[in-house]
Formats: structure tokens, sequence, C-alpha cells
């Protein structure tokens, strides 16, 4: 006999046979063993679900798999949704199963429905499956907790029309099913008293899988695991359950295998769907079914593929603009005055400079800089100016679009009024269990946990202090790799001098000192780089949950401040040390700037005679590629080689006994903070394209077409390689919107000085205005005037070229003068080695620019924004619309139910009647009652026909907002009073 276990009160339980306790085994009745329970609780109501936790019966395995096709959502009995899962698997620890059987005891007390998977059907042998169906009386109980909008009037309003010439991008749309997979309503804020106000048709159809599954995991974040005489506070919800090893999974199931659909053909697979016109490779040019998006995955994954593909259209336009610039820099080719002069033999070629570092460099002529003159001109001309102010425009103009569209969202998707609702009813479990002392909340009334305030401040002071020490780590490794930089330039210097380099034909010609140190410590510092974030990003989880954030939102608001913070220091620092500090505290001969003093012997780097931006430009690009090839290799190539590790027992069964829960078991499991990584990837690759962007105008078409996978691979990811992920919502894009704001306007200024003190710009345009006649403008002479003469007699010995690393064109010349990049009188002249006038006419030039650049940029970015308002016209109007109409329904409501309360109590009926009008007994009694019923009948419950004897109300009517069907059942004897204490009990008035 299969003995019951874990029985509670007020259940009535049955117990079957197995083949073991019967006589005959071959009976083809006793396949399994069942326990069947009909529980009754006065606050979880009626349930009856089957178990089969005594297994299979030996000898009919094989039959049982045959007759049961395991790859469904749903129960054993076909009618039940499979709304959650949990997996565990038996160890030796005693107190898991104990765990397990309390934790499942009040899953069951709170209305949840169980169903449990034997091992010996799992693919591995090991592992139980317990399966969970939330009932309609659960799911509206925390719909009305949760105020989860519920939709009670077909939307009126019109979709956008067709805009003209709109067949030129039907190339580019979707199917109208996918894109709208359903109506449009008018919702409101489920009221579990007031069911019938709401469109209700179908009430396991009334509350999409993703809500089910969010309502679901919002009872088992919050279930305790002991029995209730024990008040252990901290053991309560499935996240501890999960860490403590008890459960090994827990997730909600994919509606269906994603390349084949669902095996009903009445219901559409909603996976199936996002895979065939989303997930595909193919279908890059397509736009994004946002809408099936969230009702599949939850508002807040929504908004993330939202707002990645809006960046991504918005990229299309800096992209052509980059694109315009480059190919000016391309067309100006051979405009290139100074170009021509370096490369030329008699201009550059008989220009001697100063060695580049002390003892391993050697006396070096101008023209080797050649190839890198015309590298630097691609990027360094009059485009970038106007590109660096365009992207400043672009930047405002993205952000302030994208609050329209975020606008509409919430008002398409029912987030409207979310914001408090999520301050108000997501208390993270775990401040709940940590926060032991209680305090009344003013707003509320209610004891509610709290942290106290010294409390709070040792937390922000230890987490404070280690997000510092990070920082300061990142920063010394930077100083490491400028270190590594002075050392190694001197060792390519003295290896390339007479290198066997110089024989090779096409690799030759393009290394040069400066370009080897620049690439090596690149490559260097993007290691450097990869290895401190993965750290860091453990760091930065265990310090937030130190620091207890009360909400969900709060917990991920800290996180991002502190991730984003780490990763714009590790990423942007060594781009922020080429563009502002190379090439500026140099010195000059005699009198050079030593990094840790002269007797370390590193000299401060100096900049090529075409300025540093050539090398910015370097270390962005290798930076930003690099990023991004790792983290699509990340994203695409592992998860699918741990999936196909991990299901590789499950692919060799039938396809029909492959279970469901079986195949998400074998995915990879979509944590709490995979969205906020995806988030981090694409604002540092924001932070890429606008900080830096005056160096390199390609960037933004690298970001366009990397997002353009990027959307794709992630796509592909949610919908192939993860479990679904627990819906959850979101209104916005939560705390990155400040840090783009923050970067927008950062970013004006560092393009701003890159443009006046990086580039060469300003020196050129100083040049060209101020040294020539007017009526004859030409760079002619430029490269000679920004170079200033030095004595080599007055070198100090511990500079010169030790003996023997000179060229022989230097040996065998009688040079007495070099030439370094400066504007400093010559030697013999009374302030010799000091600033010319020159050099303070480029220096103001340079801080004039820059107050005019931002100035012009910010007053246009400040109009922009005022111009664009926020939230679009036509949602307001939606929005007072269905506020409106909220208030008129509930008014008419509540109206016709007080109505029919009243018609009740005046007109008692028999107890032993139906609740029907009953003309002869009425006629019976007086006749003045007998008028007031048929009124009575005729305005609310039911048309009373004089020439027929009995008239019965028929079934309730939409068209009456406020006949609930519970009326049409309830016994009326008891008049006024039992009617209001009935409906008071449902919520009613």
């Amino acid at each position: 006999m299969q003995r019951i276990t874990g029985k509670e009160r007020d259940e009535t339980s049955i117990e079957l046979k197995s083949a073991e306790d019967s006589q005959t085994t071959d009976d083809p009745d006793a396949l399994t063993a069942f326990r069947i329970i009909l529980h009754s609780d006065e606050n979880n109501g009626h349930g009856i679900y089957l178990s089969d936790r005594g297994g299979s019966l030996p000898g009919h395995t094989e039959t049982d798999k045959l007759q049961r096709n395991r790859d469904t959502v749903f129960f054993r009995d076909g009618v039940r949704r499979i709304d959650f899962v949990l997996s565990y698997v038996e160890d030796k620890d005693e107190k898991k199963p104990e765990r397990r059987r309390e934790f499942e005891a009040n899953l069951e007390k709170a209305g949840l429905e169980l169903e449990t998977e034997d091992r010996r059907d799992s693919d591995d042998g090991r592992t139980y499956f317990l399966k969970i169906h939330a009932p309609w009386e659960v799911l509206a109980t925390y719909a009305d907790v949760l105020k989860i909008k519920v939709p009670f009037k077909l939307s009126d309003v019109p979709h956008a029309q067709d805009v003209p010439l709109g067949w030129l991008s039907q190339p580019f749309r979707l199917p109208e099913k996918i894109m709208r997979p359903q109506p449009d309503y008018f919702t409101t804020a489920f009221d579990k008293g007031k069911t019938d106000f709401f469109l209700i048709n179908d009430k396991d159809s009334l509350f999409p899988p993703s809500t089910r599954n969010r309502i679901v995991f919002y009872i088992l974040a919050r279930c305790p695991y002991q029995k209730e005489d024990r008040q252990e506070k901290y053991k309560k919800g499935i996240k501890r359950l999960l860490s403590n090893g008890t459960y090994t999974a827990a997730f909600p199931l994919h509606d269906s295998r994603y390349w084949k659909g669902a095996t009903n053909q009445e219901c559409e697979s909603e996976r199936y769907n996002l895979y065939k016109n989303w997930a595909r490779f193919l279908c890059f040019y397509k736009e994004q079914p946002l809408n099936l998006i969230r009702k599949y995955y939850g508002e807040k994954i929504g908004i993330y593929f939202a707002w990645l593909g809006f960046y991504t259209e918005m990229l299309f336009f800096a992209a052509v603009m980059g694109v315009i610039c480059f190919a000016y820099g391309l067309l100006s080719y051979d405009d290139n005055i100074s170009s021509k002069e370096i490369c030329d033999p008699s201009i550059g070629g008989s220009i001697v400079m100063c060695p580049l570092c002390d003892k391993k460099c050697s006396f070096w002529k101008l023209n080797s800089t050649c190839l890198s003159s015309w590298q630097s001109h691609l990027f360094d001309n009059e485009g970038t100016v106007f590109f660096a102010i365009f992207m400043g425009i672009w930047v405002t103009l993205f952000l302030e679009f994208w609050k329209r569209r975020q606008a509409r969202l919430e008002y398409e998707w029912d987030l409207v009024d979310f914001e408090e609702q999520q301050q108000q009813l997501q208390m993270r479990p775990e401040f709940e269990m940590k926060c032991t002392r209680k305090r009344m909340n003013p707003i509320t009334k209610e004891s509610e946990p709290y942290l106290p305030m010294s409390s709070k401040l040792a937390r922000f002071c230890i987490s404070g202090t280690t997000v510092l020490f990070w920082m300061s780590l990142i920063v010394a490794c930077i100083i490491g790799v400028i270190a590594y930089r002075l050392a190694v330039f001197a060792a390519f210097a003295s290896i390339m001098k007479d290198s066997p380099t110089r024989n090779i034909q096409l690799v030759g010609n393009l290394i040069t000192p400066q370009l080897a140190t620049s690439v090596t410590a690149s490559c260097i510092n993007f290691v450097i780089i990869m290895i401190l974030n993965f750290f860091y990003e453990r760091v930065a989880v265990w310090i937030t949950d130190m620091e207890i954030p009360k909400t969900h939102l709060e917990y991920e608001n800290k996180l991002t401040m502190k991730m984003f913070l780490f990763q714009f220091v590790n990423y942007y620092s060594s781009c922020f040390y080429v563009a502002f500090f190379k090439g500026k505290f140099v010195g000059h001969p005699g009198n050079y700037t030593y990094m840790f003093g002269k007797a370390s012997r590193l000299r401060n780097e100096e900049c090529d005679p075409g300025g540093c931006l050539i090398e910015l430009t370097t270390q962005l690009v290798i930076v930003m590629v690099g990023k991004q090839l790792w983290g699509n290799i990340q994203e695409a190539l592992l998860p699918l080689m741990r999936n196909w590790w991990g299901s590789r027992k499950g692919r060799h069964q039938p396809e029909n006994q492959y279970s469901r829960w079986e195949q998400d078991n074998d995915l990879l499991n979509f944590t709490q903070l995979g969205l906020f990584y995806e988030y981090l990837e694409m604002v540092v690759q924001f932070g890429f394209i606008t900080l830096f962007v005056a160096s390199f105008p390609l960037a933004p078409l690298l970001a366009l077409c990397n997002n353009i996978l990027e959307i794709r691979v992630d796509a592909w990811k949610f919908t192939t390689q993860f479990r679904r992920p627990v819906a959850s919502k979101a209104r916005n894009i939560g705390a990155w919107q400040e840090i783009l704001n923050v970067v927008a306007i950062l970013s004006v200024v560092t393009n701003a000085f890159i443009v006046a003190f990086t580039s060469d710009m300003i020196p050129r345009l100083v040049y060209l205005y101020s040294t020539h006649n007017k009526d004859e403008l030409t760079m002619r002479g430029y490269v000679n005037n920004s170079l200033s003469v030095y004595s080599i007699s007055q070198i100090h010995l511990d500079s010169m070229p030790e003996d023997g690393d000179s060229p022989s064109w230097y040996s065998n010349s009688s040079i007495t003068t070099c030439r370094y990049r400066d504007y400093r009188y010559p030697p013999g002249h009374q302030k010799q080695y000091d600033h010319t006038m020159q050099f303070w006419h480029i220096l103001a030039a340079k801080m004039a620019f820059i107050i005019i650049m931002e100035h012009v940029v910010f007053v246009v970015k400040f109009f922009v924004a005022w111009m664009i308002p926020d939230v679009p016209s036509e949602v307001k109007a939606r929005i007072k619309r269905e506020r409106h109409l909220i208030q008129e329904y509930l008014h008419n409501y509540e109206v016709e139910k007080l109505k029919l309360q009243l018609c009740l109590s005046n007109f008692p009926v028999p107890a032993s009647a139906t609740p029907t009008c009953n003309a002869a007994s009425t006629a019976n009694t007086a006749t003045t009652n007998a008028d007031a019923c048929s009124e009575l009948c005729t305005e609310v419950l039911c048309p009373l026909d004089a020439d027929e004897t009995t008239a019965e109300c028929p079934s309730p009517s939409p068209s009456l907002p406020g006949w609930n069907s519970t009326l049409a059942s309830r016994d009326v004897a008891g008049g006024r009073d039992s009617l209001t204490e009935d409906n008071a009990a449902q919520g009613g008035l």
C-alpha cells in the first residue's frame, strides 16, 4: 500500500494499491500509484491534484512512456498548465528533504497545486521535477495584491495611419499578427471583488503565461520552509533554497521547442514565432516584434530590446555622417600639404629630429614618419570639427526621441502608474529577512522592516572604500602600462634602427617604434581590462548585497552605479591618457620631464610630429573592437557549447519523451543580472562613440555593425539557449538613463578638448590666418614653423645616443642642431628655449575654441531638448481618456450594483424559492408588491411577461456591469442584511 505523507488537516486522501500489493500484477489498470488529495481550506478554496510520488510500477515503464507525451506544458491531466518548475537531486544531507517537505506543504497551503516527476523518468536518472500550477483563486488573489492591469473595454483609439510611400518600408515589416499578437484594450488594476467588471471570456487565458509565472515566483520568493510554530525569519524564499542546494533550479517553461512550434495546432507557439521572425540572423533587416517580446518575456526585457533597437536605428545617421567625414579625408588626401612636406626628401628628409629617448634612441629624420602623417590626415582634418559638433547634437536628439518612444511604450504596455507600485510592493525578500527591526510606515500605517541609519552609514563607508580601492587599482595598472610604453619604446627604437625589419618591403615600412609601442601597449591594456573586469563584477555584487537595498529597483540602481564607475575608469582611462596627457608634459632637450624622476630614466612620451590623434585612434579601435569581438564570442559560442554538452543525454531519447521541463533544465539559467550586463555592454560602447568620436569618425559605423549582430545574438540566446526568465516589469531603462545623460554632457567637453589639444587643427588654423598674407592663404612652411631648434652641443651626456647607435648619415655629417615639436626660441636668442608668442596665441585659440564649441553645442542641445516634449501629445490624450473611462465605468458599475442591492432588499423572496420573479406569488401577496416586482425585473433583473405565470431571470448579461454571477445563485431570503454581508465578503460595497 502506498502511504501518503505530509497529509494536512481538512484533506481527504485516497490510497491506491500498487502492483506490489496486488495479487494480480499483470492487471493493466495497476500501472502507477497516484495520490489524490481533495483539500478543503477556508483560505485556499477547493482543489484536486494527483501525484505519482510512488513512482512507476515494475514492468510497465515502457508502456507508460508510450501512452503519455511528455513534451508538454500541462500536468498529466492535460488541463492544468505548468506555471513553474523546481528541480532537485537527493543527496546525503538530511536537512534538505525536510526543507522541501515543509516548503511544498506551505506552497499547498498558499493554494498552489503540485505534481512531481520521479527521478527514474529523467534523462540522468537523478533529478526530480516539481511542477507547480496556480489555480484561478490564487491568480486572482495575487493579481489584486500586485495591481496587475486587466482589460475592461476594447480600445477605440485607431492605430497609426499608413504614411505616404509606406510601401518602401514593406520589406522591413513583419506580419500584423506578429507585431500585434493581441487586440488593444483599455485596462485598469484588477480587483478580485469586481471580476464581472472586466472582460473575462476565459479565466484560463485572462493572465498570460508571463504574468502567471511572475505571480508564482512572487509566492515562491516569500514562502517559508519551516513549520508554523517556528519563527526563524531567515528560512524563507526559493532564492535561499537554491543557494543552499535544497533545489537545483527554479524556472518557468518555454511553451514549445523553438524550431517546430507547439504540438497542439490550436495553440500557436510564441517561442516559435519569436525564433522564426526575430532570433534568426537572416531577419537582421526586419523590425522587432516588441509586443510579442513583451508578452512572452515581460516588460523589462521588452524595454531593453526596444532601447537597443532604437539606439541602433539612431546609429545609422551617425554612421552615415562619419563615413562622409572619413570620405572627405580620403578625397582631400592630395591637398595635404603638411604630409607632402614631411615626405619630401628635400624638406622632411633634411630635417634632423632630436632623440625620443635617452641613450638607446638616435637622431632621426622627419620623413621617417611619412606614413603616419598621411594616416593622421584621414582623421585629423576640417571634417573632424564638424563631426564633433554633429555628434554633440546627435546624442541630444537620441536621448530626447528615446524619451518619447519610452513614453509611448509606457502607455501601450500599462506601465504609466507602475513606479509607485514597484516601490511599495516589490520589497526584496533579502531585505525582509535581514532587517529584524520594524517601524510604522507613515503612509500605509503598517509595521515594516527598516535598516537603521547607523548601519546604513557603516555599510556605505565599506562599500565606498571598496569601490575607491578598485578604481585606484585600475589607475595603478594604467601607470604600469605607461611605464611599459616608456621602457619598451627605447627597446623598439634600439632594435629597429638598423634591424632586419627595414629590409622587409611590406611590413618594414609600416613598423615604427611609436606604432609598435602603441599596439603592444593597447593589447596589454585590453587584457588587463578583461582580468580586472572579471574580478570586479563579483566584488560589486558582494558589496551591493552587503548594503541590503530595500527594493529591486534600488538594488539595480546601486549596482549599476558601482559597475559603471568601475567600467568607466577601466575602459576609458587609457584613452584619456593618450588624448589629454601624452606629449603634454615632455619638456624640451636639456630639460626633459621624467615619469618617476630622472633616476628612473623613463622619459615622458612625445607625440609624432603629426600629433597624438592617430595613437588615440589606434587605442580606441583596439579596445572597442576587441571588447565587441570578445563579447560576441562569449555570448554566442559559450552558451551553445555548454548547452550542447548539458543536453547530450536527452538528445538520444524519443522526441515525445524528452520532456519540456528536462529540455529547459538543460538550458543555461538567465540570472537576475543577465540583463544588467547587456545594458552595461551597450552603455560602454555608447561612451566610446561619444567621448572620443572626434578621433575616429568610423566608430559609429563599427558600433552599428556590432549592434545589428548584437540584437540577433541576444534574441537567439533568449529564445534558444536560456531558460525562460521570470517576467518582471520596468517602465524605463532605470539608472542607465541618467548615466547616458551624464556621458552625453561629458562627450561635448572631451571632444572639444580632443579637437583643441590632441589634434593639430588649431595650430594649423593659427598658422594659416596669422603668419601669412591674407591674400595668399597657404599651409606651406607649416611643418618647419611647428618645430623648434636645439643645439646638439647642449644636450646632456645622459641623453645623448650611445656610441655606435647613431645612423651612418649622422656620423658622416656635420649636423649641429636638431628639431623637436614645440614653439620655443632658438639657441642664441636672449629668451632661448622659452615659449614664443606664437605658443601663447595658439593656447589662447585653443581655449577660445573650447569655450565657443561647448557653448554652441550646449545651447543647441538645450534648445532641442526644450523643443521636443518628452511625452507625445497623442499619448497624453490617450492616458487622460483611459483614466476618464475608468472613472466612468467604475461609477456606472457601482450604481448598477447599488440598484440591485436595494431592489433585492426591498422585495424579499421566500427562502425556499430561487432568485426568480414569480408573478403568481406576488399577486397573491399584494398588488403593489406585484407591480413593484414587475418593475424591478423589467429594469434590473429580467423582463416579466404579463401573460406568463412565471418569468425566470436569464444568465448575466455583459451589458449590465452591475450584475454579478454570484447573485444568481444567492439565497436572498435574509433581505438586506444577508445580501450586504455576502457582498462585503466578495469585496463589493
